[in-house]
């Protein structure tokens, strides 16, 4: 098998999604789950945004949970507390994601351990929409 770099895997899981949701996304325009937000959805991804406190961000309706959403997630980006995590991988490995994304300064070690357990490629402690921009 061959091994590639990290850098090659994130490039080709950021080149094959399709749908991302983002959890712990803010209606605010200056936070940088807002930010990152925008941006995706000007690079093509379709989005889902998870925040039970919301009814709508970004012009798209919000899910209070990962299992409300309709559709097959190719990633999970969390934007939430890194002891917040674990239930969130929990969910997403529920709904059949391909991947988690823990955002820049977000590390969860036993919630990246038991995704990859379940077959999920996981990113952690990185900025999707810096690796999106340098990557592609």
């Amino acid at each position: 098998m061959i091994q590639l770099n990290p850098h090659q895997e994130i490039g080709n899981l950021l080149r094959q999604a399709r749908t991302i949701a983002i959890v712990g996304l803010s209606p605010k325009e200056d936070r940088p789950s807002n930010m990152v937000g925008r941006y995706l959805l000007d690079a093509g991804y379709t989005l889902f945004p998870v925040n039970p406190g919301q009814t709508e961000i970004l012009g798209l309706k919000c899910y209070p949970d990962l299992v409300s959403i309709p559709e097959h997630i190719d990633i999970v980006d969390i934007f939430r507390r890194s002891e917040d995590v674990y239930p969130i991988v929990e969910e997403a490995v529920k709904i059949g994601a391909g991947a988690i994304w823990m955002q820049l300064g977000i590390v969860n070690q036993e919630a990246a351990a038991y995704a990859r357990r379940q077959g999920l490629f996981v990113v952690m402690d990185r900025c999707i929409k810096v690796d999106h921009s340098t990557l592609l």
